[in-house]
């Protein structure tokens, strides 16, 4: 069921009633409109948040409302903040005031703006962030592991502060990349570069969210070595800007669906679009938004494949609900009605 926008400003009342842990492993992309707020629910129940959207009512309300009313929790066991960027970390003050967190996963809160903006307004948004009220706060590091239920159920941090993860346990040294010299872009002096990205592993089904990890640091995980595994889900990085996506990286992980967290005017590179349509056994592409730019109506993906269409937007989610111990999952548009079923393929 879904609430009337206005009553998601709403406080809960009463006890919320839990249902219980189901076997399969959920997914959800929630609309920040351009943001980033990607949730993940465990087979064994447990919450896990990377990134909150922006700062304000609306995206607080929106995360919350998958929690609470579509996933049926009352509480985030893990916040992972990739980045120190408004529209990844600036909901984290007000959604922690509506939904209770366990442990908070970052790089490590700075001082200063992490992109040396002076007249920002980084110590006001700082002090919130600070003032977080979780149980337990911890420094990602690459490797860093999330502690989660279940002995095929992993999470691991692949990169973090532009450090690559070098022994990952999925024995990718066996995948020496022949080409030690991949093409590189201007150095990117913003926080985006010091994201750390992430792998979902259950059973044979992975999923890879890299933040905004931007292409020189991206391809510290391609070169000399492939430090990536093969994926079934690519969360497009960046919001499917160009200043990100490495293409060899996207060859890397060689993913059967990918899906874009952008907004109505953000993300959706055209160059990001023809890449992932190149790629050799991508079967499908999803947006949480449609591109609205003028003259850009060919960087989409079909209508039945994006969860907003209008810039009247309505905060439609798109789901991937994974099943049989991570042999099979489905991906939906809860919206449209839209639901299509992927057999996993990793090894």
């Amino acid at each position: 069921m879904r609430l009337h926008p206005l009553l998601l400003m709403l406080p809960a009342v009463g006890v919320l009633r839990l249902e219980a842990a189901s076997a399969t492993l959920d997914i959800y992309w929630i609309d920040s409109e351009g943001g980033g707020s990607t949730l993940i629910i465990t087979p064994a129940g447990e919450t896990v948040l990377i990134d909150s959207g922006n700062a304000g009512v609306r995206d607080p309300a929106r995360i919350r409302q998958v929690i609470t009313e579509v996933a049926h929790r009352d509480h985030l066991d893990h916040y992972i903040t990739t980045h120190f960027h408004s529209d990844h970390m600036g909901g984290a003050p007000e959604l922690a005031a509506l939904v209770p967190m366990r442990h908070l996963w970052d790089n490590g809160l700075p001082e200063s703006d992490p992109d040396g903006n002076i007249a920002s307004n980084w110590p006001l948004v700082s002090k919130a962030y600070r003032s977080l009220p979780v149980q337990e706060r911890h420094r990602v590091q690459p490797g860093t592991l999330i502690p989660l239920k279940g002995s095929d159920l992993h999470l691991a941090c692949v990169i973090s502060r532009q450090q690559p993860w070098t022994q990952p346990t999925w024995g990718v040294h066996a995948r020496v990349n022949p080409d030690t010299k991949p093409p590189l872009k201007d150095p990117d002096g913003s926080d985006n570069a010091n994201s750390s990205a992430w792998v979902l592993t259950w059973g044979r089904f992975r999923f890879y969210d890299g933040g905004d990890l931007t292409w020189n640091t991206e391809a510290k995980l391609v070169s000399p070595a492939i430090l990536v595994p093969e994926v079934d889900v690519y969360q497009v990085t960046h919001h499917g800007l160009d200043v990100s996506n490495h293409p060899w990286l996207l060859e890397a992980l060689h993913p059967t669906v990918s899906v874009m967290n952008n907004g109505s005017t953000k993300g959706t590179a055209g160059q990001v679009i023809q890449n992932l349509r190149h790629l050799p056994g991508l079967q499908a592409q999803y947006q949480v938004h449609k591109n609205l730019r003028p003259n850009e109506p060919e960087n989409n993906c079909p209508d039945d494949h994006i969860a907003n269409l209008s810039a009247q937007c309505a905060g439609n989610f798109i789901h991937c609900q994974v099943s049989n111990e991570g042999s099979s999952y489905v991906i939906e548009i809860p919206s449209n009605g839209y639901r299509a079923s992927y057999v996993t393929r990793t090894k």
